[in-house]
């Protein structure tokens, strides 16, 4: 799977980092209220149950939670709005940034400064996301055979071990379905969420490996960004 890669694993590892010191709740927390409008009830509501999930593994408290499912009812509390924004890194990658805010005013200010001021820049809506596929993407504590045999039974398209951990590819309309089947194996699920694959990478040099990776962590560390995928080759 072109997608993988090691900002994979650079994300999974700087989550748990963000998490231990709580940086994380925000993001988390937002991302909980925005699912919790499809359903406030986890067992009927998958989206829901998987970003609980992830708030759980960050070490979110319950009371966290509940504020942020609780927000859907809530009229006066401010409206959360989901929105892409795409842009170009260095050596010309493609770059898609997902963000939850309820002031795109702030968030598209925020991103474009990041971006222009580590050699990157906003692209036009459609130019970049036609590059990737938007999958299922869930991380499986440990690896070895066996798992990845269970991974490929529970209805995976694909699934790569790296670093303690498999990560699991699904179609985007199955991404529940595989979840499921995973938690019903035994299997312990640390995410699951929808992302942005690309269909291909592009090879840079180790100069703007590392001008890529800084500007993808700074991204990331905006408190509107959920997610941000590249097409890079890291």
């Amino acid at each position: 799977m072109s997608g993988h890669s090691k900002w994979s694993t650079i994300k999974r590892q700087k989550g748990a980092a963000d998490a231990k010191r709580g940086a994380v709740f925000t993001k988390i927390g937002n991302q909980i209220a925005i699912a919790a409008r499809g359903g406030t009830d986890p067992t009927t509501n998958s989206a829901l149950a998987m970003v609980i999930e992830k708030a759980k593994a960050a070490n979110m408290p319950n009371a966290n939670i509940q504020r942020s499912i609780d927000r859907v009812k809530d009229k006066s509390a401010a409206q959360l709005e989901e929105i892409t924004y795409e842009g170009y890194g260095p050596g010309g990658v493609g770059l898609i940034i997902e963000a939850a805010t309820d002031n795109k005013n702030r968030t598209f200010p925020e991103i474009k400064n990041v971006l222009t001021k580590n050699g990157g820049r906003i692209a036009e809506p459609g130019s970049v996301a036609f590059q990737f596929d938007r999958k299922g993407v869930i991380t499986v504590e440990g690896n070895g055979e066996d798992k990845l045999l269970q991974v490929l039974d529970a209805g995976a398209e694909d699934a790569i071990e790296d670093e303690g951990a498999i990560t699991v590819y699904t179609v985007a309309k199955d991404l529940a379905t595989v979840r499921n089947n995973l938690v019903s194996s035994g299997l312990n699920i640390k995410d699951a969420g929808l992302e942005y694959v690309p269909k291909n990478t592009v090879a840079l040099d180790p100069e703007k490996i590392e001008k890529t990776l800084n500007l993808l962590n700074l991204i990331d560390d905006l408190d509107d960004v959920v997610n941000v995928s590249s097409n890079a080759e890291i």
